[in-house]
């Protein structure tokens, strides 16, 4: 369904990025790892995907807190593949404070890495997917994309702008072959959320298991963390040629959590 596409994923050398990068090799995909981590441990991870799938796999280490380094990554995939096909937003940081408390270079921090750098990335890569008449854009939002908690204002925010970049995007590109959607899932157990569970259980002197059950999974109906696979294929259905008519969705992928 993909095969010979090229596909970037930020944040992907670790939980839902690395998981949607395997999908999409998977199917046939060149793949861009970027993210940070052990170089050693990356190139291992990199081959191996390479070798398993019979694609070519690059790595970018680019921060994608910064503009010119994003960009620059984008223009490296078009220049090897010759086209940037799918183009998959998923790099996040999150820190939790009152918002009266909250560091403000966190806050900096955070709207550039889960919602500018998204921004950069669709501005470099769309002109070539215009000049080709096909192009997706999948932004990995949250079920903060559509809802609040508090003590998450810079998340919060961000991710509902990621959700409004989305739409607007889509409405850009209609009818250029080019679509733009948003996937907003609940709870996942990754290493971003394995350290929420650990604050909480410190902070409120209760058990790993409680701290899942009563807190992390409080608002979560069916009190199971969604799996980073069905992320992955969601991801790679909206990539494909039956989601050609799906543009400017937010789907949510959260247990419930959204419905209520």
């Amino acid at each position: 369904m993909l095969k010979g596409k090229s596909a970037i994923v930020t944040g992907s050398t670790s939980g839902i990025g690395l998981g949607i990068a395997r999908s999409l090799a998977a199917q046939g995909c060149n793949v861009m790892l970027n993210g940070f981590g052990d170089a050693t441990q990356i190139e291992k991870l990199r081959a191996a995907l390479a070798a398993e799938h019979k694609v070519t796999v690059l790595y970018s280490s680019a921060d994608m807190a910064k503009p010119l380094e994003v960009a620059a990554m984008v223009d490296q995939v078009a220049r090897r593949f010759g086209s940037v096909d799918v183009l998959v937003n998923n790099a996040g940081v999150q820190h939790v404070a009152p918002v009266d408390e909250f560091p403000v270079e966190k806050w900096d921090q955070i709207l550039a890495i889960n919602l500018s750098s998204a921004f950069h990335a669709i501005r470099i890569a769309l002109p070539g997917m215009r000049a080709r008449n096909w192009g997706r854009i999948i932004n990995i939002a949250s079920a903060h994309g559509l809802v609040a908690s508090p003590f998450k204002s810079a998340y919060v925010a961000a991710k509902h702008g990621l959700v409004g970049l989305t739409k607007s995007v889509a409405l850009e590109v209609a009818g250029k072959g080019i679509t733009c959607n948003a996937v907003c899932p609940g709870y996942v157990l990754t290493p971003l959320v394995e350290t929420q569970i650990q604050d909480r259980a410190k902070e409120r002197g209760i058990s790993r298991e409680d701290a899942i059950n009563n807190v992390i999974l409080e608002r979560q109906p069916s009190k199971e963390f969604v799996k980073i696979e069905e992320i992955a294929a969601l991801t790679v259905f909206l990539a494909g040629d039956a989601a050609a008519s799906i543009t400017g969705a937010a789907y949510s992928i959260d247990g419930g959590w959204t419905a209520q």
